[in-house]
């Protein structure tokens, strides 16, 4: 694992390369030659580790057996709980911890269902969020009984699908003060569609292969989606998205954010993939997070 920094203008390997720099090598050794996959996770380890934030390990308990996760305390009793997306793990919310904490917010950051050291799904499969959002209930159950008085969460893709299904279905809704969501995934259909042409399924069977992953993870065509009635939204919400995700289309997000001016924000993200929005522009990133969060702290 290792950490690259942007493509550097300067530099000209030719039409069909770009140049980073090589910031750090987190974990094993590079050569050269060696094919590499980009993915937005910046950080290996935990927040100790990685960040060197005091942190503990703990239990949270959940339908399915314990749910492992991340508490890094601090002294606010708004706590903002991290939801990873896919093909992720706790360790990608990293990225925004040391932010949350230099403004004194506590964080819950969330194992769920089918991670390592998490229960497996009953099924063994992903549902999009569609059974997942209850593991992330009962990470707003376990905050309010230690202290918590508000919370707001935070998701990255399904992650972020979560977090709108717990604020539409909850039974703890009320105590959610706002929504952050990072690349959302709003059209399931369009998301199991990417993901099975980037695993190399040919096109001509791809409407095939995606009417059975829907069928596999239990989405049926009569469930709404997340998101699906801005009349529902009761809180703020600031989405991170833009034109280039190549698995969670952000034209829902754009309709999302028209049809209620009064409570999502969506801060757009040139040039970056999935789950990548903070990677492409920390600092407008965290700028727009301290613009949303400052009133509900």
């Amino acid at each position: 694992h290792a950490v690259v920094g942007p493509v550097l203008p300067d530099a000209d390997p030719g039409p069909d390369a770009v140049v980073r720099e090589l910031v750090s090598v987190t974990h094993g050794t590079l050569h050269p030659g060696a094919r590499v996959t980009l993915t937005p996770q910046v950080y290996v380890g935990n927040p100790g580790t990685a960040l060197g934030l005091d942190h503990a390990d703990v239990d949270i308990p959940g339908e399915l057996g314990a749910l492992p996760a991340w508490f890094v305390p601090a002294v606010r009793d708004t706590w903002v709980i991290t939801v990873h997306g896919l093909g992720s793990s706790r360790e990608h919310p990293m990225v925004v911890m040391p932010f949350l904490h230099r403004h004194r917010l506590p964080v819950l950051d969330l194992g769920y269902r089918g991670d390592l050291g998490a229960p497996a799904s009953p099924d063994g499969l992903g549902h999009l969020g569609e059974s997942e959002w209850r593991d992330l209930d009962a990470a707003i159950r376990y905050a309010v009984r230690y202290g918590a008085r508000r919370v707001i969460l935070h998701g990255w893709s399904t992650g972020a699908t979560m977090a709108l299904h717990a604020a539409e279905r909850s039974a703890l809704a009320h105590l959610i003060s706002g929504l952050v969501l990072d690349s959302p995934v709003l059209d399931w259909h369009t998301t199991l569609r990417g993901l099975a042409a980037a695993r190399g399924t040919p096109a001509v069977v791809l409407p095939l292969a995606v009417r059975a992953a829907e069928g596999r993870a239990g989405l049926r065509a009569d469930r709404r989606p997340a998101g699906a009635d801005p009349g529902a939204l009761r809180v703020p919400v600031l989405i991170f998205h833009g034109p280039d995700d190549a698995l969670a289309p952000w034209g829902p997000s754009r309709r999302l954010a028209a049809a209620r001016p009064d409570l999502v924000t969506l801060h757009t993200v040139g040039g970056a993939g999935h789950g990548a929005m903070w990677n492409a522009d920390p600092a407008g990133y965290e700028e727009a997070l301290r613009r949303f969060l400052t009133p509900l702290m």
